[in-house]
């Protein structure tokens, strides 16, 4: 049976979901969910992002959400939108629905990356969306076949919420929806990169740093845990006035260092590892990290390689000083902003 009205839609249901929805219900929160395919018991729905070829086929898209999507307050979108005027056309689309004292919020989610996309968007009363760009590597930056490419220095930099964003499809897409407010009021976080549940940092060491020399090449990495964004987003959602039409960045509050975290974790395996396909590896061909004699065989070569950068670097201690990792990100605005804290305020 259609349910009506929802306080939460989830436009692509995914890896943000198997955090929200659980939150929603402790909350007593009513929602919905999407997925291509209608599996799971959720709303077969997909966005066509192309522009409609005349004004009859704009309107049988409206009619399609109307018909199959049930009113929200707030809906999130975890597929990136890419082409130009389809975020306005999706808000706009459900803007005119008719149901004037909902809010609206989209959720975009990009896999692999280490920074990750939250759309919010609020009808007649404010919206979020958020757009990050990832950290250190293009997606699927890696040499193929062999070694991946040492990722090159960044300046060391502080970057807060008022820090401008580097152009392009995505950030295009996250100005087109930004320009909407007043009047469809619009707001933007920008995620760290997401951990907890199936996703575990332990399991990026071996795809960031396959070599030593891509290791001495690693900065900083910012991280929030898959709860924690869920706190944001309801706390987006229950007071959207605090974040009408204003840009956030959104972490755990600290600082990683990625040769702390390569000493302490190493590879998951004994002796060699073999990077393959699928999320661990970030897309990226097999990659097998040796281990030698002197390498801890619970977790191979990594530790090794840190404690030789140290000497190499004049590094006394782990982890290094945020001036030396690079970009830094500072979310403070956002936690005070709504009087909240991170529960997962550390890595486990």
């Amino acid at each position: 049976m259609q349910i009506n009205t929802v306080d939460i839609l989830i436009l692509g249901a995914g890896w943000t979901s198997t955090f929200l929805i659980p939150l929603c219900k402790d909350r007593n929160l009513t929602y919905a969910a999407t997925t291509r395919d209608g599996r799971d018991g959720t709303i077969p729905f997909e966005f066509n992002p192309d522009p409609p070829r005349d004004e009859l086929d704009e309107e049988r898209e409206r009619e399609r959400y109307r018909r199959v999507l049930p009113d929200a307050k707030t809906v999130l979108i975890t597929f990136p939108i890419k082409v130009r005027g389809a975020s306005e056309r999706l808000v706009r689309s459900l803007g005119r629905r008719g149901f004037g004292m909902y809010v609206r919020s989209f959720l975009q989610v990009a896999d692999f990356d280490l920074f990750y996309y939250l759309f919010i968007y609020h009808q007649f009363g404010g919206a979020a969306n958020a757009y990050s760009k990832k950290q250190g590597q293009r997606k699927g930056s890696g040499a193929r076949g062999g070694e991946q490419a040492p990722p090159k220095p960044i300046a060391s930099k502080w970057y807060d919420r008022h820090t401008p964003v580097t152009p392009g499809e995505r950030a295009d897409a996250e100005s087109e929806l930004l320009a909407l407010s007043p009047e469809f009021n619009t707001t933007v976080l920008n995620l760290a990169g997401l951990w907890g549940g199936a996703r575990s940092a332990r399991n990026w060491v071996n795809r960031v740093a396959p070599t030593k020399e891509a290791l001495r090449l690693k900065g900083s990495i910012h991280l929030i845990h898959g709860l924690d964004v869920s706190r944001a987003i309801l706390a987006v959602h229950s007071e959207f006035s605090n974040a009408r039409g204003q840009r956030w960045i959104l972490s755990d509050g600290r600082v990683y260092d990625w040769w702390d975290l390569a000493s302490a974790w190493g590879l998951p395996n004994s002796k060699s590892t073999t990077v393959g396909s699928g999320e661990a590896a970030g897309n990226l061909e097999s990659t097998v990290v040796e281990e030698d004699e002197n390498d801890d065989g619970e977790r191979g070569p990594h530790a090794r390689w840190v404690r030789e950068l140290m000497e190499e670097t004049g590094i006394r201690a782990l982890p290094r000083n945020v001036e030396l990792l690079g970009r830094a990100m500072d979310s403070r605005e956002f936690w005070t902003t709504f009087g909240l804290s991170p529960v997962k305020a550390r890595l486990e």
